[in-house]
């Protein structure tokens, strides 16, 4: 510990227990979890980018939730899987911190981009005949900057304010760094940081969450009067969608209660793993286009045994 300073140049994880030899169980199982999102994010993010008829701004959108779901796990599962063999858990000051960047515009970004898609979703079935001049390649290009960019413009000054507190401890009741765990070790008055991050939680989870619930009433409104074929179609795009973004919004808003330490670590897993898993799952199975792109790969790249 910097004692000239009286901030920590280091952090303990406090709730990981000696298993004994369970620990290699749990270290392949893990591993196995990271592998499996890997594969299926890349498996979405190659079949979009390779395949033509899928260069239009729904399947882009989900080529950048899987790449955001790569991004994400990235900066969680490497440092994990080292702990769960470590017989120590302790984290430089830094890497905490880098950890503790890309976890938070890992989630922020997630809810972005969720929302940009609805917005997408908006325009396809409440407006379908502009829905080519709308939704054009520069709108796409400054819908996903946004998607990108906004997370990162307020969290900036959440994690200045974070690095510049003067800390009294070093333990944390976490599997990973967060901000939230990092202010409470504070030595002085965290009230701005508290302002704050009441701020962020509003801005980047409730509003994304009102305006997904707001653009699925209007599509509900026009479905209802539409086709059943038109029906069925929204329902087949929207309704992964609003599974997605609903049990992603939970994840989040009951990991910062709280709670005892197994509940912690059973949320912060949760919405670590569940969503980069789901996503690749209900939009590379769900959607008949992405599906059929796939099978046509398998099929074409199949290695047919010597006669």
């Amino acid at each position: 510990m910097n004692n000239n300073s009286g901030t920590p140049s280091y952090f303990e994880f406090t709730v990981f227990s000696d298993y004994g030899s369970l620990r290699y169980l749990f270290f392949c199982l893990c591993l196995l979890t990271y592998m499996t999102i890997i594969s299926a994010n890349l498996v979405i993010v190659l079949t979009v980018c390779v395949e033509k008829s899928l260069h239009q701004p729904m399947y882009i959108f989900i080529c950048c939730l899987s790449l955001n779901s790569l991004y994400g796990s990235a900066g969680f599962f490497p440092r994990f899987l080292m702990d769960i063999l470590s017989d120590t858990h302790f984290i430089s000051r830094p890497s905490c911190f880098i950890q503790m960047y890309i976890i938070h515009t890992f989630k922020t970004q997630e809810l972005t981009l969720l929302t940009v898609m609805s917005y997408d979703r908006l325009v396809a079935i409440c407006q379908p005949l502009h829905y080519h001049r709308k939704m054009t390649f520069r709108t796409v290009q400054c819908l996903l900057g946004f998607a990108v960019l906004y997370p990162v413009c307020i969290l900036i000054y959440f994690f200045y304010l974070s690095i510049s507190l003067t800390l009294c401890g070093n333990k944390l009741q976490r599997i990973y760094c967060t901000s939230w765990a990092v202010v409470q070790l504070s030595c002085v008055d965290t009230k701005v940081m508290n302002i704050a991050g009441q701020l962020i939680s509003v801005t980047s989870i409730f509003i994304p969450l009102f305006f997904v619930l707001y653009t699925y009433l209007r599509i509900l409104l026009v479905c209802r009067r539409s086709s059943s074929e038109v029906r069925g179609k929204a329902l087949q795009t929207c309704l992964p969608h609003i599974v997605t973004f609903v049990n992603y919004c939970i994840s989040v808003c009951i990991s910062i209660n709280e709670v005892n330490p197994f509940v912690i670590v059973v949320l912060s897993l949760e919405f670590l793993i569940i969503p980069p898993i789901n996503n690749p799952l209900v939009y590379g199975l769900n959607l008949p286009q992405i599906r059929a792109v796939i099978i046509r790969f398998i099929r074409m790249y199949k290695i047919v045994p010597p006669t």
